[in-house]
């Protein structure tokens, strides 16, 4: 199997489209085909008598101009179908309710390797509350994370902008197929993720918005995210949603404070007395992720060390103050120094830093991650990266 066979990813399509079936309802029968997407569809069809029968009139007879229209669109290249067989699946994304089997992405789909925060907030966003969520983005993504959000108006579209103005990381996960573009004011917005970041769906290409399909993306971009941020919120914004999920999964949740007369801070209120911490600047929520951060960098490590031959050491613990160990843990690692070596002292974008080490961009994106939380290396425009004074 490779990532461009048509008939792997032919098969791959028909399962996704199959009426009814779902991610859960396909993670099933990968499980029990051991991970092969040609058994699990066979099996499908063998059992097609217990499915409705828009599922078995598609298993019968898929839509060919369908699935032809998704291969020609999954050719064009920075687009990927990333399935959750494959080793660079977000982890993060194996421990939430109803996980995806795939991901749809246009852009650099290595940005989902990267720990991240989420900025969601008000559609209908105060200059005020816009202005936050810029600055926390700004300052966010200067401390090494990305920054996540769902591309809609107000907060979203802000944090976006401000990663994207700064040269610094950025992902939107879509309610839409991500050929489309919801708000289609973010047209402008949507070309510059898909050169500069990276946008995402589970939706396959030409799903159109639907009122159900933003909460299944709001799950999504709480489980990417270490922490969830909720910059402005009415008590009936789907960015609570945003923050209950994330709460329900174990991730942190953050609120700013307002105005008791500003309906808008009545949803960031309501979080804060159901225990979302009250951050005041971008320093506390990096000093709460750091340690989170290092983990789920050992966990990626470890996982692509297993198929890329990467050098892999346990994950990081923090300290007794709560501090994650610091760079000497990288200091005896033959794979990052040889890394290090071949970074030399100009910057070298991913593809150069893949040709000179042999290892894949999914495992680089990893150890480079773990290197920039440690201030050996920077990340710079353009998918570049620097090593520091002293790295």
């Amino acid at each position: 199997m490779t990532m461009d066979d048509p008939d792997e990813l032919r098969a791959w399509l028909i399962a996704l489209r199959t009426p009814g079936l779902g991610p859960g309802g396909l993670r099933e029968q990968l499980d029990a085909a051991g991970g092969d997407i040609r058994a699990a569809l066979a099996q499908l069809r063998r059992d097609a008598a217990r499915l409705d029968e828009p599922a078995q009139a598609w298993l019968a007879r898929p839509d060919e101009a369908r699935l032809d229209a998704d291969l020609a669109w999954l050719a064009v290249p920075g687009h990927r179908l990333l399935r959750c067989t494959e080793a660079d699946f977000p982890p993060q994304l194996e421990h939430i309710p109803q996980p995806p089997a795939v991901l749809f992405v246009v852009g650099d789909a290595g940005l989902l390797l990267y720990p991240q925060v989420a900025i969601v907030g008000a559609r209908g966003a105060s200059a005020v509350g816009l202005t936050h969520a810029r600055a926390f983005a700004l300052a966010l993504a200067e401390a090494g994370f990305a920054i996540t959000s769902g591309m809609a108006d107000g907060i979203d579209g802000a944090a976006h902008v401000a990663a994207l103005d700064a040269g610094a990381k950025t992902l939107a996960v879509v309610g839409t197929g991500a050929d489309r573009v919801y708000p289609r004011k973010h047209h402008a917005l949507a070309r510059r993720l898909a050169a500069q970041g990276a946008l995402v769906s589970e939706f396959p290409p030409g799903t159109p918005a639907r009122p159900d399909h933003f909460p299944r993306r709001n799950r999504i971009i709480a489980g990417l995210a270490l922490g969830t941020l909720v910059v402005e919120a009415g008590l009936r914004s789907g960015s609570l949603i945003t923050a209950r999920l994330a709460a329900e999964q174990g991730r942190e949740v953050f609120a700013l404070p307002g105005s008791i007369h500003h309906p808008l801070a009545r949803g960031c209120h309501r979080l804060i007395r159901d225990g979302a911490r009250l951050v005041e600047s971008a320093t506390e929520i990096v000093e709460t992720l750091t340690p989170a951060a290092r983990m789920l960098g050992g966990e990626l490590a470890a996982r692509l060390g297993a198929t890329d031959g990467a050098v892999a050491g346990p994950p990081r613990a923090a300290s007794d103050d709560g501090v994650a160990p610091g760079p000497a843990e990288t200091d005896g690692d033959t794979g990052y120094r040889r890394l290090l070596t071949e970074l030399g002292h100009e910057p070298a974008t991913l593809d150069e830093l893949v040709q000179r080490t042999g290892r894949s961009a999914a495992a680089l994106s990893s150890m480079l991650m773990m290197l920039e939380l440690e201030a050996r290396v920077a990340s710079l425009p353009g998918n570049r990266y620097q090593r520091l004074p002293g790295g």
